[in-house]
């Protein structure tokens, strides 16, 4: 399953969402991506839900990467950003963290947000 969200080359971006497995793997999508987005989710949560398709499609249509962390499956990351509700979307930049917001954005915030730090 790991080499699914380890496929292509490095900075090259995966047009479908990483689910990330653990801490390490989401350094290594970071570090090896200039930007990456990341949906901490939960299978539960009805707005998380409503922005699957968004996230799907920013993968595709963006030169970002998505990465999708399931909270339940991994608290411990998800504490370790702050994350007090789902979806909490944080943006990467060049190995930085660059922006974090709570709740569900529109599609078109969040590719004017992925594009203020690829162009």
């Amino acid at each position: 399953m790991a080499t699914d969200a380890h496929s292509g080359s490095p900075g090259q971006s995966p047009d479908e969402p990483v689910h990330i497995e653990s801490k390490g793997h989401l350094d290594e999508v970071v570090a090896d991506h200039d930007v990456v987005l990341v949906d901490f989710f939960a299978t539960w949560c009805g707005p998380c839900q409503m922005l699957e398709p968004v996230m799907e499609g920013l993968a595709s249509e963006t030169d970002a990467v998505v990465a999708k962390v399931d909270v339940d499956d991994l608290q411990q990351l998800a504490g370790a950003y702050g994350v007090r509700g789902v979806p909490t979307l944080v943006l990467f930049a060049d190995g930085e963290q660059v922006e974090q917001h709570t709740g569900a954005l529109p599609a078109d915030r969040l590719r004017d947000m992925i594009e203020g730090y690829t162009e």
